[in-house]
């Protein structure tokens, strides 16, 4: 009855994921945020995040350069994603009025000291970006492309300054961004008089303010900016330069415009993808190698299996099966546990943890449950189903390991509970130190800390025992074949079956179903920009999947052909060695697609690119180990054997 449900709900899920897939591309979003409506003249609060550079990779509060502040500084509540990508939401001292524009509002004035001049100076050269939130929209920079055809495109965040040479001097000056000019798009509703926010803009200008007189704090009248004139700020030809004890006066505009954009689609400018030609051409080409290894899987299963097995079955004499050769020779010995048994239950445990983990996050997200809009969603999300999903590592390490005929079940489950997080956490907590450091809003506070080691100790560790629990307490499956006593000698193999040959030619094809959508994720973390196609990650997911399975059935299949019946680990890092290659596209990204310059940056970089790779050889070494475990059961439960 199960079944039949299941398989009667399979096609609406395909259907749903196939609407989904698209409604990516429409902007459609299931609940996530509840709109706002405006009235005329109500209060807009302007928010403040980090500041960002894409050349450091190091965050840094908004507070931490000499900014205007408000009269009191007030966090705003963030989830666990949001910490650990080192968000600081706080309030700003800039409050606009609903459609009602203004021109050339004071700020504030602001002297430096030198400690300040100098950290202006520093953030400029890094070129450091301000990001500021209204209504939950980050803001953005409109860029122009000089071909006229390609949609304008948003850079998120302003530059703090620029650095540049004034006319006929050789030194070089850095001068800071001191006015903005805001533009907040809204969509009125016809019959009432309410508007939603659907776009927040700015342009940004260096501007040496002057004033007559005594400075009067915000009704000072500016000559160089004067709304009673009409005079406003439309270049940077007089910029401001960071000096010591210099006066900095900040000022703002802000106008208003009608927008047919509806809310629901109001992020569709941020997520514009003028690439998805790239995308296709991706999964197009990984189909490629799918097919391409799909029809040697299928020749192997269909021709010459099909042929092995039904020799086998004919043979009458054991003179004639003692003559014959291939793989149905080791079956005595193709299900003796292997070495380092123990550690194969643990990494196989930890690969089904990961697996289960990605399939519901992606799940989750193409179905736009997890939207940019829901900032640090991802991540929550992702690290929450990390923790449940331990219930599945321990019952499948306990249920390989009672295979193996283990019997000490506490000690892998303990080795399922902590050997990856663990491995992956002192990683982290090192470069945490390194952020910290650098005094970086990055680093994650300690009592984050503390609730992640919470999440680990109290939920996920008693999960993996369950799991454990239930896995050792059902009975061990049987094996199709018998092992003999005494192993059975090895013959020497060719120079294209070397364990190590084989397991990096394994590799190339699982990265190769994967690399031109990894240009894009690297690029979505390290550059600061929206990563919002799940529908074509969701697709390139399964490709990697069968490519995993695939390439291990056919690299065990010629192994056992030539008598070697060493497949346990040979099965998992077939596979799995797809993140050396991996890390190698990250190394290679890092010097030919990044500008960073600073050594702790450079750390930063290989440490989580070396937690990533980590985590994609577990996850693909699980794969192809689970296809190569069903394929071996299948083969030698279809052969009659004395």
């Amino acid at each position: 009855m199960e079944i039949s449900r299941s398989m009667a709900v399979a096609p609406w899920i395909a259907a749903v994921l196939l609407l989904s897939a698209v409604a990516g591309g429409l902007g459609f979003y299931l609940p996530g945020v509840a709109p706002s409506d405006f009235q005329k003249k109500d209060p807009l609060l302007v928010k403040v995040n980090k500041l960002t550079s894409t050349k450091t990779q190091l965050p840094y509060s908004y507070y931490s350069l000499p900014h205007c502040r408000p009269d009191s500084i007030v966090d705003s509540a963030e989830n666990l994603g949001e910490v650990l990508r080192g968000d600081r939401i706080e309030n700003s001292p800039y409050v606009f009025e609903m459609r009602e524009p203004h021109m050339c509002q004071i700020v504030c004035k602001v002297t430096l000291n030198d400690k300040d001049a100098k950290d202006l100076k520093e953030k400029i050269e890094d070129e450091y970006r301000v990001n500021m939130i209204l209504d939950n929209l980050p803001l953005v920079v409109p860029i122009k492309r000089l071909d006229q055809d390609t949609p304008t495109f948003y850079q998120h965040g302003f530059y703090i300054g620029a650095k540049g040479q004034a006319t006929g001097k050789k030194d070089l000056k850095y001068y800071i961004h001191n006015h903005l000019s805001f533009l907040v798009r809204y969509h009125k509703d016809m019959q009432m008089d309410l508007a939603r926010i659907v776009g927040f803009e700015v342009k940004s200008f260096s501007v040496k303010h002057e004033y007559e007189g005594q400075w009067s704090g915000n009704k000072t009248r500016l000559s160089t900016c004067d709304p009673h004139a009409r005079r406003s700020v439309v270049n940077s030809d007089a910029p401001q330069e960071v000096e010591a004890n210099k006066d900095i006066i900040f000022t703002y505009d802000v106008d208003f415009q009608a927008s047919e954009v509806k809310w629901a689609s109001r992020w569709d400018t941020y997520l514009l993808m003028a690439d998805d030609q790239i995308h296709w051409f991706s999964i197009v080409n990984s189909l490629m190698i799918v097919l391409f290894l799909s029809g040697m899987v299928a020749m192997i299963m269909l021709r010459t299996l099909y042929r092995d097995i039904s020799k086998y079955n004919q043979l009458e004499t054991q003179e004639e099966a003692q003559e014959e050769t291939g793989w149905k020779l080791v079956h005595g010995d193709v299900f003796r546990p292997p070495a380092n048994s123990d550690l194969l239950c643990v990494y196989v445990g930890t690969g089904v943890q990961f697996f289960g983990m990605l399939l519901v996050t992606m799940l989750f997200a193409v179905l736009g449950f997890l939207s940019p809009s829901n900032r640090g969603g991802l991540m929550t999300a992702m690290l929450l189903l990390w923790v449940f999903m331990g219930l599945f590592a321990g019952y499948s390490s306990a249920r390989l390991y009672k295979m193996f005929k283990g019997t000490e079940w506490k000690k892998i489950t303990l080795r399922t509970a902590f050997t990856f997080p663990g491995i992956v956490f002192a990683i982290f907590f090192v470069l945490n130190a390194l952020i910290w450091g650098e005094k970086s809003s990055g680093a994650v506070p300690f009592t984050t800390m503390f609730a992640l080691v919470l999440l680990w100790f109290g939920i996920s560790v008693p999960l993996v025992f369950v799991g454990s629990y239930l896995g050792f307490k059902k009975p061990a499956g049987e094996d199709p074949v018998k092992t003999n006593k005494i192993p059975r000698q090895i013959p020497e193999q060719a120079w294209y079956m070397n364990p190590i040959f084989s397991i990096l030619i394994g590799g190339i094809l699982p990265f190769g179903a994967v690399f031109i959508e990894l240009f894009f994720i690297l690029t979505s973390i390290w550059l600061h920009q929206f990563y919002y196609i799940f529908g074509f990650l969701f697709l390139v997911f399964l490709i990697l999947i069968v490519t995993c399975a695939e390439i291990t059935i056919v690299l065990c299949y010629f192994q056992l052909c030539s008598e070697d019946y060493l497949w346990w680990w040979r099965s998992y890092l077939t596979s799995g060695s797809s993140a050396i290659y991996l890390f190698l596209y990250a190394t290679f990204y890092f010097f030919t697609k990044l500008d960073i310059t600073k050594p702790v940056s450079g750390i930063l970089y290989f440490g989580y690119m070396l937690i990533a790779s980590y985590a994609f050889f577990v996850l693909t070494g699980t794969i192809g180990f689970y296809a190569c475990f069903w394929f071996t059961r299948l083969i030698y439960s279809s052969v009659k054997i004395d």
